[in-house]
């Protein structure tokens, strides 16, 4: 088969330089032991360090993420805001921040225990590998219905290496980079140092990040090793400059809103954190492995809410300000049984406990500046969780696979702002807890193709944010309960041939007490339960290789993302009727990606090209459905080079992403009251990347 066929399908993108890519990457997401991606009786997907190199400035995880079927990573533009990260629908009417999917950096985790992440403290450049679980047996991992997105880091290879980066781009697009790396026979070492900044696409979109990551392994002996890793995240400018109504999108999409202009709307970031991992064999068969973290987060978020809508008494301002502290521990035993040469049993259970606290105050924003305090408390949330999972190899060709998840998590809130009687003592707490299990088979039909079907139950609880306002009064939303839904999903994965493979998933979700927006004014969201909603639909991905020189992939989601039950968002003049049957807001119904590489053996300069195409579905803006941002496929190009000289690696890329100059929001702010929903992406735009590596073996 020649390439030429595939390239005119234009499934095509830029090839890693001289990289060969392993269709069978090692994971441990799915299972919390190592095996490879074929093997994991779930829908697992990795990226590796190759694709990360040539995804674009190591940046935002819609560099890479986008080829991952299942999984929607829209890039807003805007620092302020961070990614609008979803799996499988869960997570996509996030305003800010990552809820419903869990992030794991290094086995610390990077969700907070109300289930609100954030992806921006993830060092990319520093990461080796990224998994993505989706479906039932990523209920394992508590309070997040839609997946986990697990990150790691680690050396570039044996020996000690050294590497300089620097990219540039249009709208003052910057960013530098320095590495270094060892690996040894008891010790392995990631030191990493990024600053980024952008003027940025649009007016008063500004931004400044500079991240610095590092982690140390090291085996203690035959039967112990622990690693240590600590990162510091200083964005001291990200400006925001709002979404845009449709007819503001369409007539200028660079232009900010005049009010975030004049109010000065923008967030400062400062983030802290440490934290060791310890695994120790207590046998031939039995490992215990222990975590504990502590980090720091602070923050300075000035809201574009007009000076009048603060001086309400139940307004907590235009500036939220807040200095939290989180940590945690955990600890789990995995154990095997090996009856003979065919069955055996694997044995994982542990338990996790996660806190965060913090000082939130409010002030009202006068033109950018502090004025008067509005808001000032002390929150806490932590949770308990307990968790076993048994995986049973009845024969050669058969597993089953069971597991529970025990969870309670608790919020509690401290009223020091107390001005009778317009703002009373709100201090309160409400408790969540559920119990989830999970059940699944796998079938090894042949030694090419695999079959699994699992079923299971999730649930999320309201973040702290969601919680933070009553329809009337103030206080708590007490009455907020927390979703729950169940999943199912069958996949296979085949070996098609040496090189090709494709797995496929179809899967079934239900869920009842969607949370939902009910209210949105004067900068005050709150939050309701919706009926049931459902999200049925398929993933299928396809990676293979043609000869030494060429590789393909694709990948392609449906997703059927309805409102099974009417229900009324809003209240009197602004009642809003929701009927049953509208789409989900902020999920495409189709998304795909496309890519061809081509490293063309013994090319001048380590010559590598290609072109790529991604697809996003049309995303409705609100739960009412009255307004859509329309689909949008679009083609990037890609070419690089990569030369050596004795211990010397240099690479340059060049990449020209939405090539066609292609006009599209890029992502939506869901149910935004004033109808500024859409986000524009960048036109035509491009980068230049290059980096130098030394080895000192």
């Amino acid at each position: 088969m020649t390439p030429r066929p595939l390239l005119l399908a234009a499934l095509a993108a830029a090839a890693p330089l001289r990289a060969q890519v392993t269709l069978d990457p090692v994971v441990v997401t799915a299972e919390r032991t190592r095996q490879t991606t074929f093997d994991a009786p779930a829908a697992i997907s990795a990226v590796t360090r190759d694709v990360l190199d040539s995804g674009g400035p190591q940046v935002n995880l819609s560099e890479a993420l986008n080829r991952v079927p299942g999984i929607s990573v829209l890039n807003r533009q805007n620092y302020a805001q961070d990614l609008q990260l979803s799996i499988r629908g869960f997570g996509s009417r996030s305003t800010f921040g990552i809820r419903g999917v869990r992030l794991i950096v290094d086995g610390i985790p990077a969700t907070m225990p109300d289930g609100q992440g954030q992806a921006s403290s993830i060092a990319l450049s520093s990461a080796q590998r990224i998994e993505v679980l989706r479906g039932p047996l990523a209920q394992l991992y508590g309070n997040a219905a839609g997946g986990v997105v697990q990150v790691f880091s680690g050396p570039d290879g044996p020996g000690a290496i050294a590497t300089g980066s620097a990219a540039v781009g249009p709208y003052g697009q910057k960013r530098v980079g320095a590495r270094f790396s060892y690996s040894g026979t008891a010790d392995a070492l990631v030191l990493d140092a990024s600053r980024f900044s952008t003027d940025g696409y649009r007016e008063h979109s500004g931004a400044v990040r500079t991240q610095l990551n590092g982690k140390w392994e090291h085996t203690i002996d035959a039967e112990s090793r622990i690693s240590v890793v600590a990162n510091a995240l200083e964005q001291p400018v990200s400006q925001d400059p709002l979404g845009l109504t449709r007819a503001q999108w369409e007539a200028d999409p660079e232009q900010a809103v005049a009010l975030a202009i004049s109010q000065d709307a923008r967030k400062v970031v400062a983030q802290r954190q440490i934290g060791t991992v310890y695994e120790r064999s207590l046998g031939e068969a039995t490992t215990l492995t222990t975590r504990l973290y502590f980090g720091t987060r602070e923050l300075d978020n000035a809201l574009s809410i007009p000076l009048a809508a603060q001086q309400s008494a139940t307004s907590s301002g235009g500036i939220v300000s807040f200095v939290r502290g989180y940590s945690g521990l955990g600890l789990q035993l995995a154990h095997q049984v090996r009856f003979d040469a065919e069955r055996a049993l694997r044995l994982t259970g542990g338990f996790e406990f996660d806190r965060m606290n913090e000082d939130r105050r409010g002030f009202i924003n006068n033109g950018g500046v502090p004025g008067a305090l509005k808001r000032d408390e002390h929150n806490e949330v932590d949770n308990r969780d307990l968790y076993a999972q048994a995986a049973f190899d009845l024969n050669r060709s058969f597993t089953a696979t069971a597991g529970v998840r025990t969870s309670k998590v608790r919020f509690s809130s401290r009223d020091h702002f107390i001005v009778l009687p317009g703002n009373p003592d709100d201090s309160g707490g409400v408790d969540y807890s559920a119990t989830n299990p999970v059940l699944g088979v796998a079938w090894r039909a042949t030694p090419a193709l695999n079959l699994y079907a699992n079923a299971g139950r999730g649930f999320e609880t309201p973040t702290f944010n969601e919680l933070s306002y009553r329809p009337a009064g103030t206080g708590l939303n007490t009455n907020l309960r927390a979703s729950k839904s169940k999943h199912a999903e069958v996949g296979a994965k085949w070996r098609l041939a040496d090189g090709h493979r494709v797995d496929l998933a179809l899967f079934d979700i239900t869920t009842r007490d969607e949370i939902v927006v009910d209210t949105n004014a004067g900068g005050r969201s709150t939050f309701k339960n919706a009926g049931r909603t459902s999200r049925r639909g398929g993933e299928l991905s396809y990676l293979g290789r043609f000869g030494s020189d060429w590789r393909a992939t694709l990948s392609v989601t449906a997703l059927r993302a309805r409102f099974d039950e009417a229900f009324v968002s809003g209240s009197g003049a602004a009642a809003v009727t929701v009927p049953a049957g509208n789409r989900l807001p902020a999920t495409p119904e189709r998304s795909a990606f496309a890519e061809l590489a081509w490293t063309p053996s013994g090319a001048w300069g380590g010559f590598n090209a290609g072109v790529e195409l991604v697809h996003t579905g049309q995303l409705f803006v609100n739960d009412a459905n009255t307004d859509a941002a329309p689909a949008a496929t679009v083609l990037n190009l890609r070419a690089g080079f990569a030369q050596s000289a004795g211990g010397w690696t240099f690479t340059q890329l060049l990449r020209v992403d939405n090539a066609t100059d292609k006009t599209y929001a890029g992502s939506v702010i869901v149910n935004e009251s004033n109808g500024r929903f859409f986000e524009p992406a960048l036109p035509r735009n491009w980068l230049l990347a290059v980096t130098a590596k030394h080895s000192f073996r």
